[in-house]
């Protein structure tokens, strides 16, 4: 009987979709502005994905998803005004482009108010018709320390952040440096969007001061 073939959820593009686990490393970028991003690299070393923060964009609430040659793959912002001021979720929205540059929605991500933060899981709707049936994702545990998951409707997990050694730590902060384990098939575009606003979210190296 041949090998069982994991299942692909291309969120973003089947090109950020590996057959295999991963685990990739995230570094803060060197802050020259404020909101300045991180990088993500592969255990050879070499920039798979950027994020770009609102200090390297100029704008207030928006991030920018690069591949390893900078070109853009998600545009994410978070949708203000008062139907959010009303709300008890403030939304983020990430959007890919298609080969005339046109703005197409991918996903949703819904960020419990200050107050909720705790008690809740984020939740992370797709909402590319073709891609429907791969949500809704939640972020569960605390980003802010090494017990925080992104799983999947079946209550899978997908992708997890994880810490780095005790050696490492002595010579880096432990925000400025960490790893994400993505499971075989899972977009990992799609991670590091999801990430990105996180990091946001949570006063990280996207956020402006």
């Amino acid at each position: 009987m041949a090998p069982k073939q994991s299942t692909m959820m291309p969120i973003v593009s089947k090109v950020y979709c590996s057959p295999s686990a991963v685990v990739l490393v995230v570094r803060r970028r060197p802050n020259v502005a404020n909101g300045g991003g991180f990088a993500v690299a592969d255990c050879s070393q070499r920039v798979v994905f950027r994020v770009d923060g609102c200090g390297v964009l100029g704008k207030k609430d928006e991030l920018v998803l690069r591949d390893s040659d900078g070109n853009a793959l998600l545009l994410i912002r978070r949708k203000g005004g008062m139907v959010e001021a009303l709300s008890l979720t403030r939304q983020w929205k990430g959007f890919t482009y298609d080969f005339l540059g046109s703005q197409k929605l991918v996903f949703t991500l819904k960020e419990p108010h200050s107050y909720f933060s705790n008690k809740n899981p984020i939740r992370v709707s797709i909402e590319s018709k073709e891609c429907s049936s791969y949500g809704p994702f939640e972020v569960r545990g605390n980003f802010l320390e090494r017990s925080c998951s992104i799983v999947n409707s079946m209550g899978d997990v997908v992708a997890q952040k994880i810490g780095v050694n005790k050696e490492v730590q002595q010579v880096m902060a432990s925000r400025d440096l960490y790893h994400v384990e993505i499971k075989a098939g899972m977009d990992q575009a799609f991670i590091f969007g999801v990430i990105g606003v996180l990091d946001y979210i949570y006063d990280g190296s996207t956020r402006c001061c």
